[in-house]
């Protein structure tokens, strides 16, 4: 039994769930309006019913009325021509229209009774269903606000996720663009430093002789142009310090 008890509590928690996720309260409200809209148009429908029926009843006693003023009007004929068993039966008639046209009056009062009431009670109904409706409207304005809020801040949240994933990109970036400035710069400090292997044709032995004739033979054209630039005297005993 215990079991029993436990498993219909869970499966009511579930249900009132998924009625809670799948209840939209927009739609909820407007079927409440709906439903207090109808309410009301019963209500007139039986007021404008309650009015057909005083109406009919106000018809049909205007002709009772019609009538007995008519069997009085023949009650005094018959009388005029002696005829008194047919007066008196014009105003048995007469007063059976009387009675009727009492019992008519009474319904007629009645159902205006009733038909105030039942117009103050449109009235009243009326006056709740139209201030449910500007209630209702602004329920669920708040309400789709408070949705849009909801999927503005999903959004941003959204965007705050990738943003941060971006960040991180942009900073491995970073990272990585200052650790080959940084190679950059020590490959260039050890190749003004003479250090890095020289791969531009300089170790070509046949290039380094060529080098070497051109460097020789620079030397000696400077040579040249400093005896030159010597006096006479210094010239020849330059050269006979060199032929030495």
């Amino acid at each position: 039994m215990g079991v029993l008890t436990r498993m219909s509590t869970v499966v009511k928690a579930k249900m009132n769930r998924l009625l809670d996720n799948a209840e939209d309260p927009r739609e909820t409200l407007d079927y409440a309006y709906d439903k207090q809209m109808e309410m009301l148009r019963d209500v007139k429908r039986g007021v404008v019913e309650m009015v057909t029926t005083k109406r009919r009843l106000e018809l049909q006693a205007s002709k009772v009325k019609e009538t007995t003023s008519k069997l009085e009007e023949q009650a005094r004929q018959a009388m005029a021509a002696g005829r008194e068993d047919l007066a008196r039966l014009a105003l048995q008639r007469k007063q059976a229209a009387v009675i009727e046209l009492d019992g008519l009056d009474q319904q007629v009062a009645n159902l205006e009774l009733e038909q105030e009431k039942l117009t103050n009670a449109e009235a009243r109904l009326r006056a709740k269903v139209d201030a449910f409706r500007t209630r209702k409207e602004i329920v669920k304005a708040q309400y789709s606000a408070a949705q849009a809020q909801v999927r503005i801040g999903s959004a941003l949240s959204g965007i705050s996720e990738e943003m941060g994933d971006v960040q991180l990109s942009i900073e491995r970036a970073e990272t990585k663009t200052d650790s080959l400035r940084a190679r950059a710069g020590a490959i260039d400090e050890l190749a003004d430093a003479g250090v890095l292997e020289d791969y531009s044709g300089r170790g070509d032995p046949i290039a380094r002789e060529l080098e070497q004739l051109t460097s020789s033979q620079n030397v000696e054209d400077e040579l040249a142009g400093l005896r030159a630039s010597l006096p006479s005297g210094e010239k020849k005993a330059l050269t006979d310090g060199g032929r030495q």
